[in-house]
């Protein structure tokens, strides 16, 4: 007879607390963890794992699956990175509270913050919801391969009170702030993890109008924040360019201490202020030991961009050669290409157009940015090997270059370009970032910018990078299981996962350490109205469990769907 549904044999458990990983056999009986060490009982299922690394499952606490959530069950390629839990609605942009009036408005801003195609959010929205409420309960009837939670946005919420002088960015008036403070607190009793809020430049509409909550004022933050307060639930998460760093900080402190909720805010090395990222991360260490808790959410590579002839970007979108031929075919675009005439004439009008509202666009001919991507990518690249820094030494044209790269491999060859994060030319100072007592892993992205970035790879960049592959520099695995497991689920008040212990949810993975490799993006026009999206697939994490059921082998799914909606912060045991 046997005593449990699952037991992991023999594998080299690392177990999320950051304790030293030992040799071990895990248990698993009804989705939760039984037993951790020398298992006597049979289970229904036996796994052999001598040799492989056996952990909890990923937390990966930024993400931008809500409108893929509401299409489909499979919440990859999250899934395949052995992530077991995502959470989604950062940066103040989602699909409720909305009114049916202002469904156009809030997918120009998804489409244009997040590059997630406008045609696909058309077709694949049900939109059978008004309030945030209501949007839970749409998901809750749902079943996913992973566990999901969802916070509200900010820029859905304004729209949703103020209409057009919410678009507009008009101040919030005392009624405003009240009603928009009411959906907040009721919205966290319904089960959002959180509030989420930009203050970003960077963050328009693809009609170039900036995010409706950019120049929101103290009192209408403030607000909102006392509402959570109120309720004593949820998180509140915040992007923002610092430019004006103290205020900005100080802004963000104060919603932390008003309302008592802790904070996240995203922080990276910026190009212009490449040592403020410390400062910050120093601040918010300050902070939380005087009581108001915050932290940084902190990337695992450089934020870069991926150009090609299948994605949003490529050096040649603004010459009008190109646009002639952009929307052919790709065989067909490619076989264009290789025509002299046409080659000339694209080349002979290299334009940027600067005041084109997509991500990234101004960046199309910035050379020495530019490294060819290979499989496997090199997240790292030596600046000596970029376009410009080639085509300097060697005194040839690094347009040409590139349009030779991009018609590789029948033109799915793809340029990657590390833009924030690698002011220096390397990725030390991501190494301090993640290192941080007051930073956890996040960033990821994952169901967005599903033309331009390809970051949602970043637990196994985590793990083959920093714990393996870098030269110097390593991170301890425990470390990182720590930081990515543990520390995520924490950090959004999940306390039932992110930890291989009787009692957690059976949230594992099982990998073959020395055989993780992460493989090249690639497209896939698998969004509904056929849209694209870059994928990114891994060989090596030969088995993801999701409360105990195996949901992705080796980036494959199994088709089984344990992942549920979780409302709010979770308790162990519970």
């Amino acid at each position: 007879m046997s005593e449990h549904d699952l037991v992991i044999r023999g594998g080299t458990v690392i177990d999320g607390t950051g304790a030293d990983r030992r040799t071990a056999d895990v248990a698993v009986t009804g989705g939760i963890v039984a037993e951790v060490g020398k298992v006597a009982g049979a289970g229904h299922r036996e796994i052999e794992a001598d040799g492989r690394l056996v952990q909890p499952g990923f937390v990966d606490i930024h993400t931008h699956y809500d409108g893929q959530a509401t299409w489909d069950s499979q919440l990859a390629p999250s899934s395949w990175h052995g992530v077991t839990t995502i959470v989604m609605g950062n940066c103040g942009v989602g699909f409720a509270p909305v009114r049916p009036s202002d469904h156009q408005r809030l997918i120009e801003l998804m489409e244009g913050v997040e590059d997630i195609p406008g045609t696909a959010l058309h077709e694949g929205l049900p939109w059978t919801w008004e309030t945030f409420e209501e949007y839970l309960d749409f998901l809750d009837a749902r079943h996913y391969d992973i566990d999901l939670g969802a916070q509200l946005p900010h820029a859905a919420v304004r729209l949703n009170v103020m209409g057009q002088r919410g678009a507009d960015r008009e101040p919030a008036t005392p009624d405003d702030i009240a009603q928009m403070a009411d959906i907040a607190r009721r919205a966290v009793e319904a089960g959002a993890i959180g509030f989420t809020s930009s203050r970003s430049l960077n963050h328009r509409a693809s009609t170039g109008e900036y995010t409706p909550t950019l120049q929101a004022e103290f009192d209408e933050m403030i607000g909102i924040a006392e509402a959570l307060g109120a309720a004593g639930k949820g998180v509140i998460q915040i992007i923002s360019d610092f430019i004006d760093f103290e205020g900005e900080f100080e802004l963000v402190k104060a919603m932390g201490a008003r309302s008592g909720r802790p904070v996240s805010m995203s922080i990276a090395q910026a190009g212009r202020r490449k040592d403020q990222w410390k400062k910050t991360l120093d601040l918010m260490s300050q902070a939380t030991s005087e009581g108001v808790v915050m932290r940084g959410q902190v990337a695992a590579r450089a934020i870069g961009l991926v150009m090609g002839h299948q994605g949003t970007l490529n050096p040649f979108m603004h010459s009008e050669a190109y646009k002639r031929i952009a929307r052919l075919p790709l065989a067909e675009r490619v076989e264009e290409m290789k025509r002299d005439e046409v080659r000339s004439a694209i080349l002979g009008n290299m334009e940027v157009d600067k005041d084109l509202p997509v991500l990234g666009s101004r960046l199309v001919t910035k050379w020495h940015l530019m490294y060819p991507l290979g499989d496997p990518p090199d997240y790292e690249p030596d600046q000596a090997t970029s376009l410009g820094a080639v085509c300097e030494r060697e005194g040839t044209d690094p347009a040409e270059m590139a349009y030779d790269m991009l018609l590789e491999r029948d033109g799915t060859a793809m340029i990657y370009m590390p833009t924030v994060n690698y002011g220096d030319g390397n990725l030390d100072s991501v190494r301090e970032q993640l290192l941080h007592d007051a930073a956890v892993p996040g960033l990821s992205d994952g169901g967005a910018h599903v033309g331009t970035i390809c970051d949602v790879s970043f637990p196994t960049t985590l793990m083959q990078w920093w714990g393996r592959d870098r030269p110097h520099g390593k991170i301890p695995l425990e470390t990182i299981v720590a930081k990515q497991a543990r520390a995520t689920a924490e950090a959004v008040g999940f306390m039932d996962r992110g930890v291989l212990a009787p009692g957690y949810k059976a949230d594992v993975n099982v990998i073959d350490f020395e055989a993780l490799t992460l493989h090249a993006p690639t497209i896939a026009g698998d969004l509904p109205a056929g849209g694209n999206r870059l994928l990114q697939k891994v060989t090596g994490i030969d088995h993801t469990f999701v409360n105990g059921v195996e949901v992705a082998s080796n980036s494959e799914s199994t088709g089984d769907t344990p992942g549920r909606l979780v409302r709010g912060a979770q308790r162990l045991g519970r």
